[in-house]
């Protein structure tokens, strides 16, 4: 790379090479500069043949997610607690690894999606066992798991420690965004990386750059408070729906197109009346999430209400031993508050039309 270097007049003070100070410090900053530009355009973009990615966590999300990045060429290795469900990457050409720290060994970047913060503890920072001490100098975590900010920039500076980078990325979209690859993604950290990483985000969705190390974290939880609260609104609608006599299914399908209508409403309406309560976002997961919210809460000290309600609700989900559900078992929760089911309303829906 060619430096220009801009002279100034000789009667500027000059140092002991005939450069006028002013001269000098501009040659210093213009090839620091261009040291840092050589730097980052030598660093290759992330393609398969040059990049390997390791998975930890192949869940309802993780399975999908990293399917993608297997479809689109990556070597891919993962690792997951339960084997089975791990099974149907391996079987697309993934390798599988016996912990977290053997799959960070063989990846460059590793992406972890698991259930709880000490879940996310445990498989990146123990030091036998995480992916953090298998990882080489320059390499880089994306934690996509819903976790605590505080552990985002634990894990931050752990990584830094060794040389290497962290990004807290958690998702949104449900088990359909990730099948799909249209997640929102909330990336937090330093940007110059996320951007690198922006081909393997883009298999998955959309990423969002959201600030620094945490923000990511932080714009999940905004976005969990504001789908718990259209959630208990979209259950409270077709209860009162319900008792009122209309078609739930006609009344849905009327809302769906005006202002009521929601992400929650196309994903969760159907799967509502037909009883499917598959988790697509396990209850459980989703009353971890809220409780970190109001954690959170506490700190800022902000009053959430409707976020305190939608809590309790899911918690009670969770004590009636539905906390393996879908989040949209939530009717349940109201349909017992009311002493009404709306038990096979699809089929009845079906037959009076």
């Amino acid at each position: 790379m060619r430096l220009s270097l801009l002279l100034l007049p000789h009667a500027l003070p000059c140092n002991s090479h005939n450069l006028p100070l002013s001269s000098l410090s501009l040659l210093h900053r213009t090839m620091a500069a261009a040291a840092a530009a050589s730097a980052t355009t030598n660093v290759e973009p992330i393609s398969p043949s040059n990049t390997r990615v390791g998975w930890i966590g192949t869940g309802v999300m993780g399975r999908s997610m990293c399917g993608h990045l297997i479809k689109a060429g990556y070597k891919v290795t993962v690792f997951n607690r339960t084997l089975s469900k791990a099974q149907p990457l391996i079987d697309m050409g993934a390798r599988l690894a016996q912990s977290p720290l053997a799959v960070a060994s063989q990846s460059d970047v590793v992406f972890s999606i698991v259930g709880f913060p000490s879940d996310v503890r445990s498989v990146l920072l123990d030091s036998t066992s995480g992916a953090l001490p298998g990882l080489r100098p320059g390499g880089v975590l994306v934690d996509m798991t819903t976790s605590e900010p505080s552990l985002a920039a634990e894990i931050s500076a752990a990584a830094t420690i060794k040389d290497c980078h962290s990004v807290d990325a958690p998702v949104s979209g449900g088990d359909r965004g990730a099948k799909n690859g249209s997640l929102a993604i909330f990336a937090g950290g330093d940007k110059t990386v996320i951007d690198r990483l922006s081909p393997l985000f883009a298999l998955m969705g959309r990423v969002n750059y959201m600030g620094a190390t945490g923000k990511g974290q932080f714009a999940k939880l905004a976005n969990q408070i504001t789908i718990a609260s259209t959630m208990v609104g979209l259950v409270e609608g077709i209860i009162y729906a319900h008792k009122a006599g209309l078609n739930v299914e006609s009344y849905l399908n009327a809302i769906s197109t005006g202002a009521a209508g929601s992400k929650s409403l196309d994903l969760y309406g159907s799967r509502i009346l037909k009883r499917d309560f598959e988790a697509g976002f396990y209850v459980n997961h989703f009353v971890k999430d809220l409780g970190i919210c109001l954690k959170e809460c506490q700190n800022m000290g902000l009053a959430l209400p409707g976020l305190a309600l939608a809590q309790q609700l899911y918690l009670s989900l969770k004590a009636h031993g539905e906390g393996n559900l879908g989040t949209q078992a939530l009717i349940l929760a109201l349909e017992r508050l009311n002493n009404v089911s709306l038990e096979n309303l699809a089929s009845s829906n079906s037959a009076a039309n």
